[in-house]
């Protein structure tokens, strides 16, 4: 068994990072082995959404892999954070909505994983933080970007800088995480929370999730041109006349993607 675990189930990737010994912590072999995972589901048709999570009940991820990181001459390390960067970056751009199921410990690299997923619910017993600056680095996959355009500025800030640990509900507070679970149903939010959203069109999921990404950080007029590009992929697709369809025919419709 691998360090990536990934099982389908009703059109949904369940990818477990596999290491729960070492707090589901990234090692190089670890971040190519995702990277190869998130690569296959992007361009899986069958898969309409995925969720992320941690082996075992400790670890969502505890980050990058300390033990290692202490062996890696500076070209190592910096083979590692280019490589970390690259897969999260390519989370964030799966077209299928994604979902972190923060199950215990998310530090450093592992809170950076949850911040490049579309959603994050936590278990109530879950602990995290960018904690990166206690050793004297930055985060390094994407937290000094992400996290201030989810929470702000200001905010961002205060927990990057103390590379400050929060709980569940602290973090909730924040605007990090949508959700905080009842203890041992962290998975069955997930899936409530995903069924919802793949009850509706897969195309115009992808759709809006693409106008979403790529117009956030552009001014309202380039925005609102992705849209229209976005919205004009919708409009030829068996499954939008599926939808007229079943609404005169008072049923509900079955999208079939195409």
């Amino acid at each position: 068994m691998g360090n990536i675990i990934v099982e389908e189930k009703n059109h949904i990737a369940y990818v477990t990072i596999n290491r729960p010994k070492a707090l589901n912590t990234f090692d190089y072999p670890t971040l190519v082995e995702l990277g190869e995972v998130v690569d296959n589901i992007h361009v899986n048709k069958d898969i309409r959404g995925v969720i992320f999570t941690g082996a075992g009940e400790k670890a969502f991820s505890a980050g990058a892999d300390l033990k290692e990181r202490k062996t890696l001459g500076e070209q190592e390390v910096r083979r590692n954070v280019k490589k970390i960067r690259e897969v999260f970056h390519a989370v964030y751009q799966l077209n299928q909505p994604t979902i972190a199921a923060v199950n215990g410990y998310a530090f450093g690299g592992g809170f950076e994983l949850m911040l490049a997923c579309d959603f994050r619910i936590a278990d109530a017993s879950a602990v995290m933080g960018l904690t990166e600056l206690n050793w004297a680095i930055i985060p390094g996959a994407g937290g000094t970007q992400r996290l201030p355009r989810l929470i702000g500025e200001s905010k961002a800030k205060e927990l990057i800088l103390t590379a400050r640990k929060v709980n569940a509900n602290d973090a909730y507070a924040f605007g990090i995480l949508n959700k905080v679970s009842e203890q041992g149903k962290l998975m069955e939010a997930c899936e409530g929370l995903l069924n919802d959203i793949l009850a509706n069109g897969p195309l115009a999921i992808q759709q809006a999730k693409y106008a979403i990404n790529n117009g956030m950080n552009v001014d309202i007029q380039t925005g609102l041109q992705i849209e229209a590009k976005a919205y004009e992929i919708t409009i030829p697709t068996k499954d939008r006349v599926e939808a007229l369809q079943a609404f005169n025919e008072k049923r509900d419709p079955v999208f079939t993607g195409e």
